[in-house]
């Protein structure tokens, strides 16, 4: 059942995130979406995750055949060794779930190449443990249009929630008080496409204006 409320938000410090299989061979046969979008969007989402301390977990499948992680999201990690599986299922490997189940955390955030199948199964068998799974949808792709479309209606009826990078980001941010809204500016500005452009420009003038303030 989805929650409503300030319950129903996400909190970096209920959250964990798992990035699934965004290597090389995936991206070949990515066609739901423009494949330099949902690079930019999963680099966004993993900096976001870094800002916010929220745990992140990186995982390939047969690495040897499918390529590494792709690098804009192991620079991100560079310390941190992606988990290699041989499951198709993330949450069937006791690697990734030991993970999460000793952080004690319930809001698991996912986003995986391809949709239908590294995002579908394991927020679907989450979903049955008593996660709150919400489903990165804009760093997420499938093999179509309609694979990617149709695994996200199947999640939703499980009971995830769809969520972008940009709004997992806000939503983790809540008020511009916050410490982290340096960081949160920043991932725009390298990421967040027209929002970049805009935010760029408010900088420029308000440095201009600091300027003549200062003559």
């Amino acid at each position: 059942m989805f929650k409503t409320g300030l319950e129903g938000l996400l909190r970096p410090e209920d959250s964990i995130l798992v990035l699934i299989d965004h290597q090389p061979y995936q991206f070949a046969n990515l066609n739901s979406h423009e494949p330099t979008m949902i690079i930019n969007n999963v680099i966004g989402l993993a900096k976001a995750a870094k800002v916010f301390k929220v745990p992140t977990i990186l995982t390939t499948v047969v690495e040897e055949r499918g390529g590494y992680l792709i690098k804009g999201l192991q620079d991100v990690f560079p310390e941190q060794k992606p988990i290699d599986r041989t499951f198709v299922n993330t949450w069937e490997d006791p690697k990734v779930t030991d993970i999460v189940k000793k952080s004690g955390r319930k809001q698991l955030v996912l986003a995986a190449l391809y949709t239908e199948i590294c995002l579908a199964m394991p927020a679907i068998q989450a979903l049955g443990e008593g996660y709150e799974v919400f489903i990165v949808t804009d760093a997420s792709g499938g093999a179509s249009v309609e694979a990617h479309d149709m695994a996200v209606r199947r999640m939703v009826q499980a009971g995830a929630v769809p969520i972008t990078w940009l709004a997992t980001m806000s939503e983790w941010q809540r008020d511009w008080a916050r410490d982290t809204a340096a960081g949160v500016t920043e991932i725009i500005l390298e990421h967040g496409g027209a929002g970049a452009v805009a935010t760029a420009w408010e900088f420029q003038l308000l440095n201009s204006r600091r300027k003549e303030a200062g003559s």
